[in-house]
């Protein structure tokens, strides 16, 4: 009797075990699909940046070692700002939980579990857009060179916008992403004279080594002659598609009869290409409450006080300053520099002298330059500073070349320092150049 009673137990005991550690067994279709649905699939998806699909276990399975990796290093989601300081309504980094969850699974040899447990695949808009729009626009087509220079070049396209048109939110989609070092866009009257898809370059003079000769001010002949200056605009860069203004119950005006104008900076890779892109927008059926305007705070650009020494792995930039003229609230911030860009971080000080650091990327990747929204009320008189740093040393892996000089320029292998801020104000049609006392460049 008692030799049966513990081998009935035995018994016992290994089948609670076993039921026990079968409800524990992490899988993908109960765990980990909930979390890349959520977290991974906007780029992870065909026809968008990230270079593999995490739709379906198929997919997903190749890469759980590499998925691993990525996450417990926090390289993946990309998230480069320091959670000490500001709080960001977009913020994509995992908590470590879902970390957790992820290396359970892969530590478990990636078992796909029970189909009845995956929940229902997320629906995307069609043609690849991350909201679908109401309103398509095409660029023209442009023939990439497989080697060379590209010149950056405006362009104008009709809008079609017949009346005043509310517009509250803007996509870029471009055709080929990996000859598109940037996007820019500005809404500008018509005028009779303009010339529809044909560049209108200014032409930068550059040296044997393919830098840009001093005493040249970019983009200033076009820009004056367009009246461009002043003029707010949007920007796609890596990392950056949309700018989305409905959460806020903002939207931009596009005034009627105005025409479009393109700033596009295409760069060789290889290969020509014929490419061009799209702009898509979705459109307020009533008018907005508030308006959402993107300005550029940045420092002195002049060569003789930008200027990063060779194998300066720690160089401050010029501050970039402005102080606002009425009461704003901000609802994005977007560091911008290109491959020797190492850091930035904005502050603010207040009227009554209470200084706080709104936002710190203390390791900026040109490869993800992030939009990191949030929300801060700014009364009238504050200052916002941008502070940035760069490694030119040997050290920075993207670095082309650490043992010359770096300038400002257009170029990736020169170098920019811009601090974008997007402000919500309560008058829907305030021009941005109303926002600042000054700007210290």
């Amino acid at each position: 009797m008692v030799r049966l009673w513990v081998v009935g137990l035995m018994i016992t005991s290994a089948a609670m075990a076993t039921e026990v550690s079968a409800q524990s067994t992490v899988t993908f279709n109960k765990d980990v699909l909930p979390i890349l649905q959520n977290n991974c699939q906007s780029c992870h998806r065909p026809g968008q940046v990230a270079p593999m699909s995490l739709l379906t276990y198929k997919d997903v399975r190749p890469w759980a070692k590499a998925i691993k990796a990525a996450t417990v290093a926090r390289k993946m989601p990309p998230w480069n700002a320091d959670p000490r300081y500001g709080h960001y309504t977009n913020d994509r980094s995992l908590k470590q939980s879902a970390i957790d969850t992820l290396t359970k699974w892969v530590d478990a040899g990636a078992p796909e579990g029970d189909p009845n447990d995956a929940p229902a695949p997320k629906q995307w808009p069609s043609g690849d857009w991350e909201v679908e729009p109401d309103i398509i626009l095409d660029g023209p087509d442009f023939d990439v060179p497989a080697t060379g220079v590209v010149d950056w070049f405006w362009v104008a396209i009709p809008s079609h916008f017949t009346r005043d048109t509310w517009i509250t939110s803007m996509q870029f989609q471009p055709v080929d992403p990996a000859v598109v070092h940037h996007i820019g866009i500005t809404f500008v009257p018509h005028t009779p004279d303009v010339k529809y898809n044909e560049p209108i370059w200014e032409r930068i003079q550059r040296d044997a080594d393919l830098i840009t000769v001093p005493g040249q001010r970019f983009q200033q002949t076009v820009v004056t002659r367009l009246g461009l200056g002043g003029r707010e605009q949007d920007t796609y860069v890596p990392g950056h598609t949309i700018s989305d203004y409905r959460p806020y119950n903002a939207a931009r005006l596009i005034p009627a009869n105005t025409d479009i104008y393109l700033n596009l900076h295409y760069t060789p890779n290889g290969a020509p290409i014929r490419t061009h892109v799209k702009i898509g927008f979705t459109v307020a059926k009533d008018p907005p409450k508030h308006q959402i305007l993107m300005v550029m705070v940045s420092g002195a650009t002049d060569r003789e006080h930008f200027r990063i020494p060779a194998n300066d792995e720690n160089w401050a930039a010029p501050v970039g300053e402005a102080t606002f003229v009425r009461d704003v609230e901000i609802i994005s911030m977007m560091p911008h520099m290109h491959v020797r860009g190492k850091s930035m971080t904005y502050t603010l000080t207040y009227p009554d002298g209470k200084v706080e650091k709104i936002l710190d990327v203390p390791h900026y990747d040109f490869n993800w330059q992030l939009k990191y929204d949030t929300s801060v009320k700014v009364p009238k008189g504050s200052k916002l500073r941008v502070d940035a740093h760069y490694d030119n040393s040997a050290n920075n892996k993207y670095n082309p070349n650490p043992n010359r000089d770096v300038y400002y320029g257009e170029q990736t292998w020169e170098e920019m320092m811009i601090g974008y801020v997007g402000v919500l104000v309560d008058d829907p049609k305030l021009d941005p150049r109303q926002l600042f006392e000054s700007i210290r460049r």
